[in-house]
């Protein structure tokens, strides 16, 4: 459901914008698009040398939640991938995404975002806010991300965090967005705040509106060539999105 005025009870300066609860049985495509495929023949492995083929099949609703699903079939991998683009797009506030997290080596689930203008200004230049990454290869680490001309691929501006379990249940990934700096809370918790000095074009293109995407990859140079075939199906699981225009000015 997307909301253009929904202020929160005592405290009117945070309004939701966009709320996605995942109430129907179905995904609504007034407000998200599927892209489909391995990314051939523009960018074949989505520019990663990722494994997985995107269906819609493997993108469903079940009891209010959004699954990914991860499945493997004649040794061939498929998976899910969903956007925003041109559809739901903003410039700062803050992002909130509660998800339970799949599991294995070769599983990288995200959540993230790119610049509204990337079909013109090319990654990196259009800028990559990652909320959450997970790779499966190395369990209890999230990476928060901020890909730039200045800093992309290995990104100096990234933040590593150990959190015990994290897999387990699940869990609330948060990104607050303003002129200022881009900060990362997993579970209401700091763990990285990305506030450089010089805001130039090419160490801070967030001034512009972005769009979310959601994906679960398989293998690929962040996910690891690796796979291991046995822990087929897994499942990216999210409960709610919710995004707050809450910013100061």
């Amino acid at each position: 459901m997307f909301l253009s005025v929904d202020y929160i009870p005592n405290n009117p300066k945070k309004r939701v914008v966009f709320s996605e609860d995942f109430e129907e049985p179905f995904l609504d495509i007034n407000y998200w698009n599927y892209e489909l495929g391995d990314g051939c023949p523009e960018l074949c492995g989505w520019g990663n040398k990722e494994l997985q083929h995107y269906t819609k099949s493997n993108i469903f609703i079940r009891n209010k939640n959004l699954v990914i699903k991860a499945t493997r079939e004649n040794n061939k991998f498929f998976s899910g991938r969903i956007t925003t683009k041109d559809k739901v797009e903003f410039q700062y506030g803050t992002v909130e995404v509660r998800a339970k997290l799949p599991t294995g080596t070769g599983m990288w689930p995200a959540i993230w975002m790119l610049g509204h203008d990337i079909d013109e200004n090319y990654w990196p230049s259009c800028g990559e806010i990652d909320i959450m990454e997970y790779v499966g290869k190395n369990p209890g680490e999230i990476h928060t991300t901020l890909h730039t001309t200045d800093s992309y691929g290995k990104s100096k501006n990234t933040k590593i965090t150990n959190l015990d379990n994290i897999e387990q249940g699940f869990h609330v990934y948060t990104m607050h967005w303003d002129k200022d700096q881009i900060q990362f809370t997993i579970d209401d918790n700091i763990v990285y705040t990305f506030s450089p000095d010089n805001k130039n074009d090419s160490v801070w293109p967030f001034d512009k509106p972005f769009y979310l995407i959601l994906n679960l990859a398989i293998g690929g140079h962040f996910g690891g060539f690796e796979v291991d075939n046995n822990v087929f199906p897994q499942e990216f699981i999210i409960d709610y999105i919710k995004v707050y225009d809450d910013t100061k000015d």
